[in-house]
């Protein structure tokens, strides 16, 4: 073999390896530039608008001192805690201290890191009101939920944006009106009924009298009858089983929460990671298979119905008709399920340690509600003093403590540029705390604050924000009341409740605000 010939493939070898590294070193100044650059010109831009904030760790952001302000200014434990009184003051800056300590030192408009991720943090009422109000699709859902939470959300109807999002409006929100709730009432009332004989039976087994009871299960598994029977018709019993699957699914994703927004943390296939993969692959066969059920019996008009028949009208492809069902029960699952489970508990919680609204609801409820059941639009319209309590409750304990948006273009807000790419979080349990606009009783359980409606309890009506504001209000608003009237009104006639001795008072954040250790009250049949 020749000189010459030897030396080609030495040739052939140098230039493969330079090619490789040039390309390594590309990607790598391409990630650079997208995962750090970009998002940290976002982050000059609002600096130099005099917004400041904590500095930020390089891919992690903000997250460790997020950790550690949790760890050190973690809630007192409860062995002090008085079973009989329910504080709504002592647990609240243990949910997310940071924020607090944040706004102590910039203000109440600053910005701070999520991962990679700049975020304007916007608490001035003024501003808040304005973001509320922007009805733009320049302004939407953070993009970032649909890739941390995508095996949950997908791109059903809370976290889609743009045209996407403004049809699956157009489908599903008319679904959810008042009009077709009261087609609903039934259903509800059924599962109500069922909820009552569950703890009758279970104080019968415990020999009857007073029963300790962990109600947030029971009231989760009574949510989810109801939108399993709404949405999946006559195949409800599937739904109940796609739905424990999706909530297997919600805690597997909860517990990798810290880590959500750090760079491609999703696709490492960690024990927890591997778990999620194959619960979202569950949940997809489960849904596939009702749906091919359905096509074999088009007669019933349910939300999957009108899910089904929004997706065919669309020019999608078949897997992206597929992901448009898939991701949208998902939507109604937690929608329609997980947050008026919690709000149900929180209002029983509440009563319990209030007796004396406890005694008026329930004389409400015998005049107005029992024995009129079968007129239950308009005894609903007249239940006056339950519908305060449940205001209260949703200002005092709202499903979701901060309202997320991005600019998907550059906006102004007052005098601020809100850059293309920023996120915008809104501190929702803090606005409806601020004694500025609820008075010196804003940590109170005061429902008669509400006797006059929204705009006679508070200085600025518009930062009541249970539901969400502005386009992006939660269409399933009509059903979740709706729900919490009648069971509250049928579970108080039969029953009345007291704190356990085994409750202790911990909200959490998670996906939506819950009793960290579940929720025990004693039950008392009438």
């Amino acid at each position: 073999m020749s000189m010459e010939e030897e030396v080609v493939p030495v040739h052939a070898q140098k230039m493969l390896l330079t090619a490789g590294f040039v390309a390594i070193l590309g990607m790598l100044i391409q990630f650079y530039r997208v995962v750090w650059l970009k998002p940290r010109r976002v982050g000059l831009e609002l600096n130099r608008q005099g917004i400041k904030g904590p500095h930020p760790w390089f891919l992690l952001g903000n997250i460790p001192e997020m950790i550690i302000f949790e760890y050190k200014l973690h809630k007192p434990r409860f062995q002090d805690q008085d079973h009989a009184h329910v504080s709504h003051q002592s647990w609240i800056h243990s949910i997310q201290p940071s924020f607090q300590h944040w706004t102590n030192l910039f203000g109440r408009t600053y910005m701070f890191w999520i991962g990679n991720i700049p975020i304007l943090y916007a608490s001035e009422h003024s501003l808040v009101k304005e973001i509320c109000v922007h009805s733009s699709l320049e302004l939407g859902k953070p993009v970032h939920l649909k890739d941390s939470f995508g095996p949950l959300l997908g791109e059903g109807i809370s976290t889609s944006n743009g045209p996407t999002w403004a049809y699956q409006k157009k489908i599903i929100a008319p679904q959810l009106y008042m009009d077709k709730v009261k087609g609903m009432y039934n259903l509800i009332v059924e599962s109500a009924n069922e909820l009552v004989n569950l703890w009758e039976s279970k104080m019968e087994k415990d020999g009857g009298g007073i029963v300790d009871v962990r109600i947030d299960e029971d009231l989760k598994s009574f949510s989810a009858d109801v939108i399993s029977k709404a949405c999946f018709g006559s195949n409800y019993s599937k739904g109940k089983q796609i739905f424990l699957r999706i909530r297997a699914l919600q805690q597997a994703l909860m517990n990798r929460s810290n880590a959500i927004c750090i760079p491609g943390f999703m696709y490492v296939p960690t024990e927890n990671n591997r778990e999620i993969w194959r619960l979202e692959k569950e949940v997809r066969s489960l849904v596939l298979t009702v749906v091919e059920e359905r096509k074999q019996n088009k007669c019933e008009i349910d939300l999957l119905q009108i899910i089904i028949n929004g997706a065919q009208a669309t020019e999608l492809s078949f897997m992206s008709m597929e992901n448009f069902i898939m991701d949208n029960c998902k939507t109604m699952y937690l929608a329609g399920h997980e947050t008026t489970a919690i709000t149900a508990c929180w209002t029983l919680l509440l009563l319990a340690s209030n007796p004396d609204w406890q005694a008026r609801v329930r004389d409400e409820v015998f005049q107005v509600f029992v024995g009129h059941v079968q007129d239950t639009d308009h005894v609903l319209r007249k239940m006056r003093l339950l519908t305060m309590v449940i205001y209260e409750v949703l200002r005092l304990y709202p499903a979701i403590t901060q309202l997320l948006r991005e600019a998907f273009e550059d906006i102004k807000f007052g005098d601020i540029q809100v850059p293309k790419g920023s996120q915008i979080w809104i501190p929702v349990l803090g606005l409806h705390r601020d004694p500025s606009i609820w008075g010196s009783d804003a940590d109170d359980f005061n429902p008669e604050r509400f006797a006059n409606g929204v705009a006679g309890a508070c200085k600025i009506p518009q930062l009541y924000l249970p539901f969400g504001a502005g386009p992006r209000l939660c269409p399933g608003q009509h059903l979740a009341l709706t729900e919490l009237k009648i069971v509250l009104s049928i579970v108080v006639s039969k029953f009345s409740f007291s704190v356990s001795p085994k409750y202790h008072h911990s909200p959490v954040s998670k996906l939506a605000l819950e009793p960290e250790f579940g929720m025990n009250l004693l039950i008392k049949k009438i």
